[in-house]
């Protein structure tokens, strides 16, 4: 074989391997899990008592973190449309955003009195260099002063053009009842003229605005003038999963709700009850925040900058080792995300599973999870499903008719199923 012919070839392989490397870049950009230094990541909207970031369009929404390592950086913010799939969006920032699609992050606070050093991030939006005008799904990325994503974070931006009511009841298949739950909608568009839904509607159905979990991909089961009805058995079913765990770290030097033991070191450790797995899973009813968390301080006044640090201890006790999955702990303080820091490591001694992370002072609900060689996410084999488990639902519409460039979100359903007790 000939040189040119041979560099013909590894010139088609290499620019093959550039063409999947580059699809890999766009996923990881959309899916960048913060470093370690980075912690208490919140996205939340303003003056709200939920933490939804599923919000009306022009409603105010905060970014906030912090930056342990403790000196002032340059962070920036950038914005970006994307499609009802998270893929990148085709139209320009000019035409989704008045202003700049990025900029710095200049409000910047040192932390006051505390054992743990760092550094208190935030901005909101809108403000007077970024204004969107579009609804849609957005991604927010903060970057160094390299340009590099540090992490992103999802949001959703909708407008109340069309009416979602939506239903949730205890499963509808017989074999699982008692394990799932079943999410059912009605869409109301009087004033949206929809030719032909399956392909100018896409649908998104968020259990505890985890995209995890997110159910996509469905058709209206019935037309009707001005209204499209979702009713399904099987197609729409979550399992319920249980109430979160939860502890309480408001004050962070002595022993608080389901804290054991504290101990101080260079940064207090605190040690939370032991988890006890047992083979029949039993339904634990308590009040919830759905796997979301809190930042407070009795020990200060202001949590942004006087709630300190602490390396919360968890442990889950099983009878056996779990052969062929990984524990991790789970819940809106890691964005629902597997990491090397949540991940538990199995001490065969006790038959304990441990795990020990650090964490801001405040109120925080987490759950157990395995993560199998299949690549699936279970709560069922630590904690168990049940289908009168209270969990929050979003429904989200978006309507790109033939021609339009983007996922206009027209409307939002939303529902706290309380389980039928």
């Amino acid at each position: 074989m000939s040189k040119n012919i041979l560099l013909k070839k590894h010139l088609k392989l290499f620019i093959a391997f550039l063409t999947v490397l580059s699809s890999l870049c766009q996923n990881i950009i959309a899916q960048k899990i913060e470093p370690g230094y980075i912690k208490s990541i919140q996205l939340n909207p303003i003056g709200e008592t939920d933490f939804s970031i599923i919000i009306p369009i022009g409603k105010t929404i905060q970014l906030s973190f912090d930056d342990l390592e403790g000196d002032q950086k340059e962070y920036y913010y950038k914005i970006e449309l994307m499609n009802h799939d998270w893929s990148p969006s085709n139209l320009v920032a000019n035409q989704y955003i008045v202003g700049f699609q990025s900029n710095p992050i200049l409000k910047v606070e040192n932390s006051f009195n505390t054992f743990q050093n760092y550094t208190h991030y935030s901005v909101q939006f809108p403000n007077q260099n970024t204004r969107i005008t579009k609804s849609g799904n957005y991604l927010i990325s903060v970057l160094d002063k390299y340009d590099d994503v540090v992490f992103t974070r999802r949001f959703t931006l909708y407008e109340s053009a069309a009416v979602v009511g939506v239903s949730v009841s205890r499963g509808r298949d017989t074999k699982t009842m008692n394990e799932q739950q079943t999410v059912n909608f009605i869409v109301n568009h009087p004033n949206i003229q929809i030719n032909n839904p399956n392909t100018e509607i896409n649908v998104a159905i968020l259990q505890n605005q985890n995209w995890n979990t997110a159910i996509t991909q469905i058709q209206p089961q019935y037309y009707k003038p001005n209204q499209m009805i979702y009713r399904y058995v099987n197609r729409t079913n979550f399992w319920g999963g249980n109430e979160f765990l939860f502890f309480d770290t408001k004050i962070i030097r002595n022993t608080s709700i389901n804290v054991q033991r504290v101990e101080r070191k260079n940064v207090f450790h605190n040690y939370l009850y032991p988890y006890i797995n047992r083979e029949v899973k039993n339904y634990t009813f308590n009040p919830d925040i759905n796997g979301q968390f809190v930042l407070r301080t009795l020990e200060g006044n202001n949590p942004n900058t006087e709630a300190d640090y602490a390396v919360m201890h968890f442990s889950l006790q099983v009878e056996n080792e779990l052969i062929n999955e990984d524990v991790y702990v789970y819940g809106g303080f890691n964005n629902f995300k597997l990491t090397q820091e949540n991940k538990m490591s199995f001490d065969k001694s006790t038959n304990t599973y441990r795990a020990k992370i650090l964490l801001k002072q405040g109120f925080y609900n987490y759950t157990y999870v395995t993560h199998s060689e299949e690549n699936y996410i279970s709560e069922a084999a630590i904690r168990g499903n049940f289908s009168k488990t209270e969990n929050e639902y979003h429904v989200i519409i978006y309507y790109k008719p033939f021609g339009s460039l983007f996922d206009r979100v027209i409307g939002v359903g939303n529902i706290k199923f309380e389980g039928e007790r």
